[in-house]
């Protein structure tokens, strides 16, 4: 079932409505590249907002991440799942993507070799995957929150990370969503409920000032790979 066409929409202005003033410490933190895979990006104009901007933002939130040693983990969702396997995704979206082409990460957000990919079944990207493992194992307690769609998978992953006293962060600018007002609601919800949004700007800025060892290995527990995409 191909997702349909997501008409542009302009990103929501960044609230400062936080109910926590938690600041970005790049020493215990990780950046997570949500469900950037073309299955899910073909919905959008590339060229138009959101995702022109959210694409921008990602990656160079991406590149700063790892020119100051800041783990980047990828959430990748399988194709040709087995019915057995989707479980009750597939009642409301289908059978999913393919193998192939719509499995890989969007030519300009392709991991690298050091980077982590983790295998994704549901929305949050902490179900069924070690992704608490691996940071809990690293001394990892900050969670940084790009990709799509944000009222979903980035929502649910922003939860599942409060509910594990990881603290999330949002990143307004580098996210999309099916429309403006669930982008919206989205960075609202997490302001008021588990988290803080924030702007690339304001992640970039937290991890240039200050240079850290690096927290996570890419040779972390042998559920989690190194992305083996084609290209």
């Amino acid at each position: 079932m191909a997702i349909p066409a997501i008409a542009p929409y302009e990103i929501p202005e960044p609230t400062q409505e936080r109910r926590v003033n938690w600041g970005i410490e790049p020493e215990t933190c990780a950046v997570l590249v949500h469900d950037m895979q073309n299955y899910f990006i073909r919905a959008y104009d590339e060229c138009a907002e959101p995702m022109s901007t959210a694409i921008d933002s990602m990656a160079s939130v991406v590149e700063t991440a790892r020119a100051n040693n800041v783990p980047v983990i990828y959430s990748v969702q399988p194709g040709d799942q087995h019915p057995y396997r989707r479980g009750l995704l597939r009642e409301f979206w289908g059978n999913g993507m393919s193998d192939g082409v719509d499995t890989e990460v969007v030519d300009r957000l392709r991991p690298r070799e050091e980077d982590i990919v983790i295998t994704k079944w549901r929305y949050s990207a902490f179900a069924r995957t070690d992704l608490l493992h691996l940071m809990s194992e690293a001394g990892l307690d900050q969670l940084v929150i790009t990709g799509v769609y944000a009222h979903m998978g980035c929502q649910a992953t922003a939860v599942d990370a409060f509910m594990n006293d990881i603290k999330p962060f949002v990143v307004s600018d580098a996210l999309a969503d099916f429309s403006r007002e669930e982008h919206a609601t989205t960075i609202d919800f997490v302001n008021k409920r588990c988290g803080v949004s924030v702007t690339a700007d304001e992640v970039e800025s937290a991890f240039i000032r200050q240079g850290i060892t690096p927290g996570l290995s890419p040779h972390g527990p042998a559920e989690s790979t190194s992305y083996t995409g084609r290209g």
